[in-house]
C-alpha cells in the first residue's frame, strides 16, 4: 500500500500526486516510469515519475483523469492509499552535454517533460522549454520549468496566454535562427505533435528524442502490448524505451495501436 501525501489539481482533469514510495524514490532516474493499480481488479496505468524526493521518500506522479482507471487513481485523497505501484521501469534518459537543447511539451506531455528538463540542465545543457495547450487553463509547470530552463516559451491554441498557435511554430523559428538552433530536441506530447517535431528536425539531422506511451500492461516486455516499430525493428516501450530516436519511429503503426481500444475506452468513460 502506498500513501498519498498530496493531491493537487493542476489543470482540468490533470492531478499531481505526491506518494510515499521510498524504495522507488531512491532508485528512480529521469525518464523512468511506474505502473499503478488503484485496487484489486483495477486497470494497470503506466505513469512517468515526474519527480522524486529521496530524503522524504516520495515520488510525484501526474495523471490525467480521462478514463475509469485514471479517474479512480486521481480521486485518491491525501491520507488514503493506492494499492500497487511497481517500478521504476524503463530505460533512463540518455544524457549528454549537447549544448543548446529544446524541450517541447504539449498538453499533459509537459508533466513528462519536467524531469527531462531538470536532468538536462543538471548535465550542463542550456535548455529552452517550449510548452503548449489549448488555452491558459491547460498550461502547467511553467514556474517549475523556469528553474531549470534558460527560457520558457508558452503557446496556446486560442491565444489566451503566450503566443497563439502550436509549439511547432516556436520550434520552427528556433531552427531558422543560428543563435537559437538547438543541438538536440526532446519532444513529449500527443503523437501528431511528436511526429511534426521529428519532421521539422529531420532535414538538419538534429538528434530528436521522443517519449512513447503505447498500450502497456505488465511493464516487463512479457505481454508485447507496447510493441513499437523503431528503424524497422520491433521494440518494447516498457523495456527498450520509453524514449526513442524520433527519426526512427514508425508513427503510422503507433497511431494504429493507440486506437485499438478507443471504442472500449469510450464505453468505460460513459
Amino acid at each position: 500500500m502506498f500513501k498519498v501525501i498530496e493531491n493537487q489539481l493542476l489543470a482540468p482533469h490533470l492531478h499531481r500526486l505526491v506518494i510515499e514510495a521510498p524504495r522507488i524514490a531512491s532508485a528512480r532516474q529521469a525518464g523512468q516510469f511506474v505502473i499503478v493499480r488503484s485496487g484489486d481488479g483495477g486497470e494497470r496505468i503506466p505513469l512517468t515519475i515526474g519527480d522524486a524526493n529521496r530524503s522524504r521518500g516520495s515520488i510525484t506522479l501526474f495523471i490525467q483523469a480521462i478514463g475509469a482507471g485514471t479517474r479512480k487513481i486521481a480521486e485518491t485523497e491525501p491520507g488514503s492509499y493506492i494499492q500497487d505501484i511497481a517500478g521504476p521501469w524503463g530505460q533512463p534518459t540518455h544524457l549528454e552535454k549537447w549544448g543548446r537543447v529544446a524541450c517541447v511539451g504539449g498538453g499533459v506531455g509537459t508533466a513528462v517533460l519536467f524531469p527531462l528538463v531538470r536532468a538536462l540542465h543538471e548535465a550542463g545543457n542550456q535548455v529552452t522549454s517550449v510548452i503548449g495547450g489549448r488555452s491558459r487553463d491547460f498550461i502547467i509547470l511553467e514556474e517549475e520549468l523556469a528553474r531549470f530552463s534558460a527560457k520558457v516559451v508558452v503557446a496556446t491554441e486560442d491565444g489566451s496566454y503566450g503566443r497563439q498557435g502550436f509549439v511547432t511554430l516556436e520550434l520552427a523559428e528556433m531552427l531558422e535562427d543560428p543563435l537559437r538552433c538547438p543541438d538536440a530536441v526532446f519532444a513529449v506530447g500527443p503523437v501528431p505533435m511528436m511526429k511534426a517535431v521529428c519532421e521539422q528536425t529531420r532535414p538538419a539531422g538534429i538528434p530528436t528524442i521522443v517519449s512513447l506511451n503505447p498500450i502497456m500492461i505488465d511493464g516487463t516486455g512479457m505481454c508485447g502490448g507496447c510493441r513499437v516499430q523503431i528503424g524497422g525493428q520491433a521494440k518494447f516501450a516498457c523495456v527498450d524505451g520509453p524514449e526513442f530516436d524520433g527519426h526512427l519511429v514508425d508513427f503510422a503503426s503507433l497511431i494504429d495501436r493507440l486506437s485499438m481500444y478507443k471504442d472500449h475506452e469510450c464505453r468505460l468513460v460513459s
